[in-house]
């Protein structure tokens, strides 16, 4: 897969906050810890971590397993909302651990994933997620936030042109983009990319 490439987009407003290696977009959602990445292929899963439901946290800590002498480095333990944990070992392709890596990890009661990125090759999810995240350090004024909640709760969905327009005292975008990231509002990340006429509906618990 080709990497989106690694500009400073504006939504990145906090770059003093950003890992050793810079890999875009900076901003993190549930990383827990300070989020440093190997790789852009690493940077670009996390990105998917922080946009599936499924997921609680994740961490860059911890990652490291142990055979006798030897080390084995995966790149994130991740918990999913109902507890499970994981070991995540991504690669541009899947990578190939030495046998014992999958044994260490059950022994310290975690999963073992190893994850190939080349299966997101123009992915929309992936896309959609860094695209996003580029605001992810910006927060959606406390006015805005209930003002496009209470349209939604009036009106059922809005396409993103609409719900834009909500918007009268932040960034229209950045709130938007917020807001779907602190997860009040959710938009089909799948489909197709985000545009004006994607449909944005509120979270409910």
């Amino acid at each position: 897969m080709t990497s989106i490439p690694s500009e400073m987009p504006p939504g990145d407003d906090a770059p003093q906050r950003s890992s050793p290696r810079f890999f875009y977009p900076l901003a993190t959602i549930k990383c827990e810890g300070s989020p440093v990445f190997r790789t852009q292929d690493a940077r670009d899963f996390a990105c998917l971590l922080d946009l599936d439901p499924e997921v609680d946290r994740w961490t860059c800590d911890g990652v490291s397993l142990q055979m006798e002498s030897v080390s084995y480095q995966t790149d994130f333990l991740v918990t999913s909302t109902e507890g499970r944990t994981f070991l995540a070992d991504v690669g541009r392709e899947k990578p190939t651990a030495p046998d014992w890596v999958e044994v260490a990890a059950d022994r310290t009661g975690h999963g073992y994933r190893p994850i190939a990125m080349s299966d997101f090759a123009g992915s929309n999810r992936l896309r959609n997620a860094k695209d996003l995240l580029r605001y992810g350090f910006y927060r959606c004024p406390l006015g805005d936030r209930i003002s496009i909640l209470a349209a939604l709760d009036e009106m059922g969905s809005l396409t993103v042109a609409e719900a834009m327009s909500a918007f009268r005292e932040g960034r229209p975008m950045g709130c938007l983009a917020s807001l779907v990231l602190q997860g009040f509002l959710e938009v089909d990340l799948d489909d197709a990319l985000i545009g004006p006429e994607t449909v944005v509906r509120r979270i409910r618990d």
